[in-house]
């Protein structure tokens, strides 16, 4: 069989998912539902770490924190107040985190390039399983010292790189991730150790194991700015709640797709759909896998 080449076995679908979205305790709390932190937004790019923080407020995580790199960040999110805006330096204080996601407007300064040796070598940070996203991979492509941290920390990480990240990861071109989809994002997966959420058409999660997915929701509705971020939040707020790290990215990525084939379905999109609005329709898919 050829590399490209599906099996029925090798596809997302619903039926896969209603054992990991148990109903929730009657005396549950917010505890319970999973903490999860979001870092990123450099100057210009608070609107990342916002969706992707609001992405997983609204698919179920108890308590969501937000830490941004720009000096003009916001002290509070208006349009969701519940999360908790934390400076870089504080994040670290907080022994409640349950996974965190790094990526999403980060920018590629000094700055940022501290704070990733920061979260891949502090004893503190080696347990917490991470999502790691967007310039977080474009540094760890440029610098070799990040890429052999985050194949030697100790819990687990998922990476979500688009085409051209993760031609830069595999130092290619995107031309030929795109030709190669399945095998590019195993290949990410063992070099790494990681899964591998390769996003595009037909999304592949792939497992350091050899294992892989290929999603079968979505729409291009979901080719505009911030979408990415949203699914980097989900896939997060999914860890922190206590998913296995493969099942996280798997239903991240069907739950992400069946939120904008849900809106398009409405009449809303498929030009002009927002990440913001798929967000929004995240928690209605959520709950109704749940039943």
């Amino acid at each position: 069989m050829m590399n490209n080449e599906k099996t029925d076995t090798h596809f997302l679908v619903p039926g896969m998912f209603h054992h990991l979205l148990t109903p929730r305790e009657t005396d549950a709390h917010k505890g319970a539902n999973g903490s999860v932190a979001i870092i990123g937004g450099d100057e210009s790019m608070v609107g990342a770490v916002l969706l992707a923080a609001r992405a997983a407020l609204l698919s179920g995580a108890g308590r969501v924190y937000a830490s941004m790199l720009s000096k003009d960040a916001p002290a509070v999110d208006m349009c969701h107040p519940e999360i908790m805006l934390r400076s870089p330096e504080a994040l670290p204080q907080l022994r409640q985190l349950d996974c965190v996601a790094i990526g999403p407007g980060l920018g590629q300064s000094i700055t940022a390039i501290e704070l990733l040796i920061f979260w891949f070598t502090q004893p503190a940070c080696q347990h917490i399983p991470m999502v790691l996203d967007a310039d977080a991979l474009n540094l760890i492509a440029a610098h070799p010292h990040l890429a052999e941290l985050v194949k030697k920390r100790h819990a687990a990480a998922i990476i979500t790189p688009h085409a051209g990240e993760a031609a830069r990861l595999l130092a290619t071109d995107a031309e030929s991730v795109q030709k190669n989809r399945i095998d590019s994002a195993q290949r990410l997966a063992k070099t790494f150790n990681v899964i591998c959420v390769l996003k595009g058409a037909g999304s592949i999660c792939a497992h350091p194991d050899g294992r892989y997915f290929v999603n079968t929701s979505g729409n291009p509705a979901l080719a505009s700015g911030g979408t990415g971020d949203v699914l980097t939040g989900l896939i997060a707020s999914f860890v922190a709640q206590g998913l296995e790290m493969f099942d996280a990215a798997k239903l991240g990525v069907y739950a992400h797709g069946v939120a904008a084939d849900n809106l398009v379905q409405k009449g809303v999109g498929p030009v002009g759909l927002t990440a913001s609005e798929v967000a929004l329709e995240l928690r209605n898919v959520i709950n109704q896998l749940d039943k």
